[in-house]
């Protein structure tokens, strides 16, 4: 049986390796700049976005408040991509993975405002009055490829279970082990139950709780990122510099994977990029699509500023971890990919570690509640039946316990694989409709028309689909 196993876990393996080599890499990124350069940087309407998050409109269409979509999105993206995969990706791709990590989330932004504006311009409405969308519906609608649309939810819904379970629930157990010696099967059933707790009562239920602990966390984790820095601040230029330079060195350098440290650390950066933010993935769009919002230009805006976070959060992550590698080089080991967040936070005395536990611990647990919501709906494309989705609840909630209790390898490299599964269908999409895309912006944000109703967004139009 454990022969059979490891053959199971090579075969995955060999198929995150080929599916993460450079044609997907170039998929990627070519779509992350494609996008940038066809909106003309529209990363640079930030400001403006941070200004939509806050404003809310109950009139108008959706199911929630574009800051609850976005609290719901943020959830799911800063999760353990941004602590354990940040700190896997330098193991692996060496320091140069940091700033891959963060060019990927540069040009991803432009990514996730293209992707977030076709949710939302292709939403449906059901028989009660509940919106629904995502790239399933985009493609069906937009493309009128129902199988493609098919396939992105077969794939999403497994990647649900290996992204935002699977990993998710596996940090909560190993920190927790850590830092308190619980055994991991008693928190992998306690965080089970916890889950189930929020999730039966659906998005509303979700979106509460995240928009109360997705501040908090940031805070929390943000606040002990800056007091290492502070406490390493005469090796931050070094760290730095070795950051940059090891993105394009020929050899890893300061430990990480042997080989050449460029395509190293493109791939691993790239890689923990994407799971990082998500841009390109297809996931966030699915809640993003159920904001109340006068037209989809400002909810795409609304959307990417979750990605800026995320790449803040990234970087403090790596900056952390390279200048503590460099000031304490006894105590943290960039070859140690178990606890090497957890080595550096362990430097603030007394409450280091259990301030990373917590940051974790929250972290993961809304990821867990914010890609459920991600799943259920992929189902509910996919089947139209109450007893299906009660079923996909089921099996999400008993992924949760298997998570806590298996490897972290096993479990980074299924969610790896589901993702670049996931990419491959919705970057398509985004490509075939980059007309749409231009369109809607250039109608709404670069004529200054952010205000202006779009039709398709206000409660009660006739011309809202039904199913």
């Amino acid at each position: 049986m454990n022969g059979f196993l490891n053959a199971c876990i090579d075969c995955l393996r060999a198929a995150d390796a080929f599916l993460w080599g450079p044609p997907l890499l170039i998929l990627l990124l070519g779509t992350h700049l494609f996008y940038t350069i066809r909106l003309c940087f529209v990363q640079r309407f930030l400001g403006t976005a941070f200004k939509l998050v806050m404003q809310k409109d109950d009139e108008l269409d959706g199911n929630v408040t574009p800051f609850a979509a976005l609290a719901v999105a943020l959830a799911s993206t800063i999760g353990t991509g941004n602590v354990v995969g940040v700190a896997t990706a330098i193991v692996l791709g060496g320091p140069g993975a940091v700033f891959w990590c963060m060019v990927t989330g540069v040009f991803g932004m432009a990514t996730k405002y293209a992707e977030s504006l076709l949710a939302v311009k292709y939403r449906v409405k059901d028989r009660s009055g509940e919106v629904h969308g995502g790239p399933m519906y985009t493609i069906l609608r937009g493309l009128k490829w129902r199988w493609m649309a098919v396939a992105f939810c077969i794939v999403a819904s497994f990647a649900v279970l290996g992204t935002g379970n699977l990993v998710q629930s596996n940090a909560i157990a190993t920190i927790v082990n850590k830092t308190f010696d619980v055994p991991v099967w008693i928190t992998g059933a306690a965080v089970a139950v916890l889950v189930g707790l929020v999730i039966i009562g659906g998005l509303q239920s979700i979106s509460r709780v995240c928009t109360c602990l997705v501040p908090l966390m940031s805070f929390i984790y943000l606040a002990g990122c800056v007091t290492l820095l502070v406490m390493n601040r005469a090796f931050l230029g070094e760290a730095l510099e070795l950051i940059v330079k090891s993105a394009f060195s020929p050899r890893s350098a300061l430990g990480g994977a042997a080989g050449y440290g460029f395509m190293l650390a493109a791939r691993y950066g790239i890689a923990r990029g994407l799971f990082s933010n998500e841009a390109g993935m297809g996931s966030e769009p699915i809640v993003a699509a159920t904001a109340r919002t006068r037209n989809a230009v400002r909810q795409g805006l609304v959307s990417y500023t979750g990605t800026f976070c995320t790449i803040i959060i990234c970087a403090m992550t790596g900056i952390v971890i390279v200048s503590c590698a460099l000031a304490k080089p006894d105590a943290v080991n960039l070859n140690d990919n178990g606890i090497l967040t957890q080595s550096c936070f362990e430097q603030i005395p007394y409450v280091g570690k259990y301030l990373l536990a917590f940051a974790i611990f929250a972290f993961a647990s809304t990821t867990l509640i914010g890609w459920f919501y991600y799943g259920e709906q992929c189902f509910r494309f996919l089947f139209k039946s109450p007893r299906a989705v009660a079923g996909y609840k089921a099996v999400y909630i008993l992924t949760t316990f298997i998570g806590a209790v298996s490897t972290l390898s096993v479990a980074w490299d299924f969610a790896n694989f589901s993702n670049g599964l996931m990419v491959i269908p919705n970057v398509l999409s985004l490509l075939l409709l980059q007309k749409v895309v231009v369109a809607e912006t250039k109608k709404y944000l670069w004529q200054n028309q952010l205000d202006m109703n779009d039709p398709r967004c206000i409660r009660g139009n006739k011309e809202t689909p039904v199913e």
